[in-house]
């Protein structure tokens, strides 16, 4: 299969040059050239199947032109070995648990599984593959942890300065080795501006070998299919599911329609973000009005101009009365998110970190007017990832597992830099 840029459809490329390019050279996101189908078979056999099988089952979909059964299993095998429980709350409200891996958030699915496909088709190490990647939170520390030691591999990761929890941020400051922090003076937007632009910087481009590893890039996108498959093989009736997708760059829920346009019973995805609400304004109004991002206690949907916009509305052959009749959208105050984590914690004894009491709000929203449907919540990420807003706001103490308590022994290593694109490209180079 091939993969055309958004930005013009006839712009093709292989699988390989679009996961290392990222970004099309036009400025378009790679998408692939069509969106196979699940046979009936497929989707009625879900419970039968593993997580593993269903996912190498969709990789196959997409990737067995280019890659054979052997590696592609190996790949998946290797990338995606925990678990993505559904967890119950009450007849017709569920949560995924998404942050049961290495860096216990979401980001780990499409960062392992991309780690994997970038190592495989990796020939070429004398000239090192430099990783761009922008965060506003679990994306760096998952990208970082995938890749760190990799032969011929090396990741500058983007992060505001003051916008990112203590935890997360020392998931990826303290690796060192092939991975360098870059603390940008400026907001999570300033910091995709940068790497956007430098993927068009023609000098840079020719004295270093780019790529991204955020949502732009298809490798990390393919991956977060899976878990919404997965989702459904847990359902004991799967008549009339929604599904709230905490949303701040939009990766996560494209992942989802691709796998509704692929044949999952979706009956409704709900776009649910906080203050930052550019797709709940544009599915009111059809304007898409990029913004400069607010700061909130989600700090990771703290996005102004989501770049997967661009591919929501080429799955919908850009309709707006397609998109907005299979998308809702609400936003979200940090008061109302704090409320819904203490409903959650009162109600059902569940505790949930900000970003998935959005999409838990957002969920429970829909089904005070649709309460024949049986809804699904995203939780993204380890509540103790955010302890300073979550203890304080349920009062109690949270137990910080193992693997975090690791990373907070570590020390801080960050470059400070502005949010000049000048001064970014002269430290690649000085790091190259």
């Amino acid at each position: 299969m091939r993969y055309y840029s958004t930005q013009n459809p006839t712009n093709k490329m292989s699988l390989k040059n679009a996961l290392f390019k990222g970004l099309a050279p036009d400025k378009g996101l790679y998408m692939p050239e069509h969106i196979p189908s699940f046979d009936k078979k497929f989707i009625t056999s879900l419970t039968e199947r593993s997580f593993q099988e269903i996912c190498f089952h969709i990789a196959s979909l997409f990737l067995s032109d280019d890659i054979d059964k052997h590696n592609l299993r190996k790949i998946v095998e290797t990338s995606i070995n925990f678990d993505a429980p559904l967890i119950k709350l009450n007849e017709n409200t569920h949560i995924l648990e998404l942050w049961h891996g290495p860096t216990l958030a979401f980001k780990d699915f499409g960062a392992r599984f991309m780690a994997q496909l970038m190592g495989h088709f990796l020939e070429d190490t004398s000239k090192p593959l430099h990783i761009l990647v922008a965060t506003s939170g679990d994306t760096g520390s998952a990208i970082a942890n995938s890749f760190l030691g990799v032969e011929g591999i090396k990741v500058s990761v983007l992060f505001p300065k003051n916008r990112v929890s203590n935890i997360q941020e020392q998931q990826f400051t303290t690796l060192g080795e092939n991975i360098t922090a870059l603390e940008v003076d400026g907001s999570f937007d300033d910091c995709q501006r940068l790497v956007k632009t430098a993927f068009l910087d023609k000098k840079l481009n020719k004295a270093l070998r780019l790529t991204s590893a955020n949502s732009i890039n298809i490798g990390r996108l393919i991956p977060q299919t899976f878990y919404y498959v997965y989702a459904f093989s847990q359902l004991k009736n799967t008549e009339d599911v929604v599904i709230s997708v905490p949303s701040g760059n939009f990766g996560n829920l494209t992942a989802g329609i691709i796998a509704m346009k692929m044949g999952l019973p979706v009956k409704k995805f709900i776009a649910s973000t906080n203050i930052n609400k550019i797709f709940p304004t544009y599915l009111r109004s059809g304007v898409f009005t990029p913004s400069s991002s607010a700061q909130t206690i989600s700090n990771a949907m703290d996005v102004g101009n989501p770049s997967n916009f661009e591919r929501i509305v080429d799955l919908f052959h850009h309709s707006f009365d397609k998109v907005k009749d299979a998308i809702i959208g609400f936003y979200f105050t940090d008061d109302e998110t704090r409320s819904a984590m203490q409903q959650m914690h009162s109600e059902f004894d569940y505790i949930v970190d900000p970003h998935g009491a959005v999409g838990y709000i957002g969920l429970i929203n829909y089904l005070k007017k649709h309460p024949e449907s049986k809804g699904i919540c995203l939780g993204t990420a380890h509540p103790a990832k955010f302890l300073n807003v979550v203890e304080p706001t349920l009062k109690t103490d949270i137990k910080v597992p193992n693997r975090l308590q690791s990373f907070m022994m570590k020390q801080k290593k960050s470059v400070q830099i502005s949010n000049v694109y000048g001064d970014f490209a002269n430290q690649m180079f000085e790091n190259n």
